[in-house]
Parts: C-alpha cells; structure tokens; sequence
C-alpha cells in the first residue's frame, strides 16, 4: 500500500504538469487526495509492529520531524524551481522526486513489511467496524480536529494577521512562518525524549504542551507586544506544539484496540483533514472582517478544547487497556 501510494504521487505530480485549466488540477489534486489517504494509517503500523516499544516514541519523533521540514522546505523547492524553469518542470521535478522515493521504499521492501494479527480458529467473525463504537476513538478524531484547526490558522493566516497587527514586511512575516515550522520540527526532536520517558502520560505531555502553545498563541494576537517579539512568541508556540507530537502520537497508540492500528489511525487521521478543510471556513470570516487578533485568540481557544479531549482520551484509554 505505501509502494501505491508513492506512485500515485508520482503519476499526480506528472499529470500536474501537463494541465490545462483549474478542472484538470481539480482533478490531480483529487488523484493526490487518494494516494495520501493510505499514507498515515500504513506507516503508523509499520512503526507500531516493527519498531521496539523502547524505541517507539523516538520514530514517531523522526517521522513528525521530517514531515515538518518537508513542509517548510516545499515552498522554496517549489518556488525555487518555478522561477527558474517554470511551475510545469517544478512538478516533474516533484514527480522525479517521488520516484526516487518509490525506488528506495521497494529496495528496502522487505524491513517495511508487517504482519496480520490471526484470529482463533473457530472464534467469532471479526466486525472490521467494531473499533468505531468505542468513544476512545472519536475523542481520538476530535483531538485532531480541534487542534488541526488551530494549526491551520498558522499556516493559512499568520502572515496576514502579523502585517496587519504588527506591521511587519511581508517577507519577516514569511520568515516567521518558516521559524515556526522549524521550531515545530525542533521541538518534534526533543519530544521524542519526552515521550520516551513518559510514555504512560502521553495524554497530560500533550495536554501541557498544547495548553502552552495556547497561551503564546493567544499572547501573539492580544496585540501587547511589538512586532519582534510578537514574531518570536509565534515561533515559540511550534516548539510547544512540536514537543507534543510524538507524545500525541504514544496517544492514540495507548487508544488503539489490539489488530486495528491501521484502521484506527486512519479513521483518527481523517480528523487532521477534516481540521485542515473547516478552519479556512469558520476563520476566514473573522479575517473577512478584519478581525485579527481575534483570529488567532479565537485560535488559542479552540485549542484549549483539544487539551480537555487529550485529557478525556487518556482518561478512556484505560477502558481499551482494560478490555
């Protein structure tokens, strides 16, 4: 599935750049949608069967680390290659790129494969459904959605909000962006010693990581600092954020029933998505309005819920350990 979904990247990307017209880049996007779709829930189970519990929390470290300076590297790499040989060569380049990772994935095929949990002989048959009548999982989804949606004012926002709050130039404001991501990713590192030492509180490391994050963020749009400062306290909440991730993900981990991991996770991860596509939505209106500061507290608040549902998932935790 991950060999697929690789080259479903790579035929997205080399479609991308022989479009025509916003229906055919609707359509590559969509083919892109499908290929990310198998994407979390396949790792999460090779991490979760092949990596030693030890170890555990010092791959989810690695896995959100890279991801996260992925993000920060991809406008330059895009922006970079467009200017220089167009945006039509810049996603062939993607695609070459997605190639090589295709190429690496299958060589190294045989450290990447997992195996199905068996079934008793005779025993019941399995619902595949059952794990979505546990409330752990939906207040697994509700985690991601709440807190994506704060994030995605981050990424979607910042810059505007810090323009026109702070006065800073366009291209501080980018950079702070940038800062934020790296700091996220820099925090992704030491979170992986956090969530290796406090393995069985995951829940109360992301709830106190994420109610910091909170408070910087919400700091960040009152309006009492400068510019400078304010540029700061927003890099400092992807730290906050970035030191939680790991734990977040020991989270889930502790919540996932025994033989579901790919099903929760990709059930669990769908939240992130559907974070990502509402907030623009609801925040959107308060940028439209001019509201700006109230943006980002607005922001600061709806994470403060996903510390109360950190909370209730390691509180329901214990039922699935349990059961």
């Amino acid at each position: 599935l991950l060999l697929a979904s690789m080259a479903i990247f790579v035929l997205a990307c080399a479609l991308a750049s022989l479009a025509n017209g916003y229906a055919a880049l609707l359509g590559v996007a969509v083919l892109a949608g499908l290929g990310n779709a198998a994407f979390h829930p396949v790792d999460f189970t090779i991490m979760n069967q092949r990596v030693s519990p030890l170890r555990l929390g010092h791959a989810f470290s690695v896995h959100g680390l890279t991801g996260n300076l992925g993000w920060a590297a991809a406008p330059l790499f895009f922006a970079s290659l467009s200017s220089l040989y167009g945006w039509r060569n810049a996603y062939l380049a993607a695609a070459a790129l997605y190639l090589a990772i295709l190429g690496l994935l299958y060589l190294q095929r045989d450290r990447l494969s997992t195996r199905v949990v068996q079934r008793q002989a005779g025993g019941a048959p399995e619902d595949r459904l059952a794990f979505m009548r546990l409330p752990v999982v939906w207040w697994c989804f509700a985690f991601f959605f709440f807190s994506t949606m704060t994030l995605a004012i981050v990424q979607t926002f910042s810059v505007s909000i810090l323009q026109a709050i702070h006065h800073v130039s366009f291209e501080a404001a980018t950079l702070t962006l940038t800062a934020y991501m790296l700091c996220t990713a820099g925090g992704m590192f030491l979170g992986g010693f956090v969530a290796a030492r406090w393995p069985m509180h995951s829940d109360r490391v992301v709830a106190t990581c994420m109610t910091v994050a909170a408070i910087f963020m919400a700091l960040c749009g009152s309006g009492w600092f400068n510019g400078n400062l304010a540029m700061v306290i927003l890099a400092a909440t992807g730290l906050a954020i970035g030191v939680g991730g790991p734990s977040r993900d020991m989270m889930i981990k502790k919540a996932t029933p025994k033989g579901a991991t790919g099903r929760v996770y990709g059930m669990v991860y769908s939240g992130l998505d559907v974070g990502s596509a509402t907030s623009p939505l609801v925040f959107g209106v308060f940028m439209d309005r001019g509201w700006y500061g109230l943006t980002l507290v607005g922001g600061a608040c709806v994470m403060l819920l996903s510390v109360l549902v950190a909370l209730g998932v390691g509180k329901r935790s214990q039922v699935v350990k349990n059961s």
